[in-house]
């Protein structure tokens, strides 16, 4: 039997895929996208603006994206692929104070990005109109942020003590119509509206304590 050859040692950085040249280019598309569907909204902006602002050609843009519409939704979804999970999931071991620190995370985040505040705010309200590209991806947006929310705090209510009698799809749709209101009057005046402050006052007249959550709030 003849003895392999030993093998050379795998370097750690080889396991670290590098993004391609064209991965690249789509994420500055998308940024470029992203900033500017925040300022204009959906409609005031072209793909060649896009293009302009991600330093291309209007060729080379419609090379990763087709058409507007579906850059749209691209820039949706990449933020919202792991928001559900991230914060609206509810482990079996997770303690109340740590369910309460998921719906402070949610807000502090999102002090922490305006720009991407302003896109949904903007296109959202655009959304509404049933020919907008975006309308059916916020419809399904929206029912999926109710389904988790009412999960979140149904656990929220039965783990307190005493039980709170809340009706967790109310409260649910209470907090996101909150949450939606709040953006918007942050966004025209950051520095008077407290979103954090607000949300933990929410929590409070529902006989919760946000007190810990809010100490220790980190996205």
């Amino acid at each position: 039997m003849t003895d392999q050859p030993p093998q050379p040692p795998q370097r750690a950085e080889r396991s670290e895929r590098r993004p391609s040249k064209g991965e690249r280019t789509r994420a500055r598309i998308l940024d470029s996208a992203t900033e500017l569907f925040s300022k204009s909204g959906f409609r005031a902006v072209s793909l060649r603006d896009i293009a302009a602002h991600a330093g291309l050609t209007h060729a080379g843009l419609l090379h990763h994206f087709p058409g507007k519409e579906e850059l749209l939704v691209k820039v949706l979804n990449r933020r919202e692929r792991t928001d559900a999970k991230l914060l609206f999931s509810v482990e079996p071991e997770t303690r109340p104070d740590e369910l309460l620190d998921v719906l402070v995370n949610f807000v502090v985040r999102n002090t922490r990005t305006p720009g991407l505040v302003a896109l949904y705010v903007k296109i959202s309200g655009e959304a509404a109109d049933p020919e907008h590209p975006a309308h059916a991806y916020f419809v399904e947006r929206y029912r999926v942020l109710r389904r988790l929310a009412t999960e979140l705090f149904a656990e929220l209510f039965a783990r307190s003590a005493p039980r709170l009698e809340h009706d967790p799809a109310a409260v649910a749709q209470q907090f996101l119509a909150l949450m939606d209101g709040l953006q918007t009057q942050w966004l025209l005046e950051p520095d008077v509206v407290d979103m954090p402050a607000s949300v933990n006052a929410f929590l409070t007249q529902l006989g919760l304590d946000p007190a810990p959550a809010s100490g220790r709030a980190e996205p």
